[in-house]
């Protein structure tokens, strides 16, 4: 089970690499790790696991945060989100996306990140990705709002980019043009 001790923080050099596709079939260390990335963002999201193992809730984990830099990562939300998808994405790409931008009002936070980092991060509103899951079945999926963005954000720790690479230095809260915000609180 991975746990806050597991998840390396800013500055690790593993955050700044760019992470090597994975081969198939997977080996029973990728597969057990996979699985693991998804385990740890459905335990961060239940009141229970939080407080008996001090986790801190995210709604998605990618594998170098774990400081194994491979193309895999995972994503949860359960129904109360208003959302309900739930997937281990590994080798993942962005095949088409919006003209249009969103980004999350409340700025965008990350487990690998231990401080507020105020400022509008603009992601692409709507994107087709595809991935592969852990059976080497490839999927293709249209994602839109909070999903989108948590995808996009967790594509970025694969090449290496933090959310915060993103935000306009000069002025954090500048208005981004033909974006929307996206009103809701997010953990990574």
């Amino acid at each position: 089970m991975i746990l806050m001790k597991d998840i390396i923080r800013e500055g690790h050099p593993t955050l700044r690499a760019k992470s090597k596709e994975v081969q198939f079939p997977l080996s029973e260390e990728d597969r057990k790790l996979s699985e693991d990335l998804l385990e740890y963002v459905i335990n961060s999201q239940n009141d229970e696991m939080i407080e008996k193992y001090d986790l801190r809730p995210g709604v998605g984990i990618a594998a170098p945060q774990v400081n194994v830099p491979k193309r895999i990562f995972a994503l949860h939300f359960d129904e109360n989100s208003g959302e309900n998808l739930s997937l281990i994405a590994i080798n993942p790409k962005i095949v088409s996306h919006s003209v249009e931008k969103a980004y999350l009002s409340a700025g965008e936070g990350c487990l690998s990140v231990d401080r507020p980092i105020p400022g509008y991060v603009p992601r692409y509103a709507r994107v087709t990705v595809k991935a592969f899951d852990i059976e080497g079945k490839e999927y293709k999926m249209r994602l839109k709002g909070l999903p989108a963005i948590a995808f996009q954000h967790e594509l970025d720790h694969l090449n290496g980019i933090m959310f915060f690479d993103h935000i306009n230095p000069k002025n954090p809260f500048a208005e981004i043009d033909n974006a929307i915000a996206i009103d809701r609180a997010s953990g990574e």
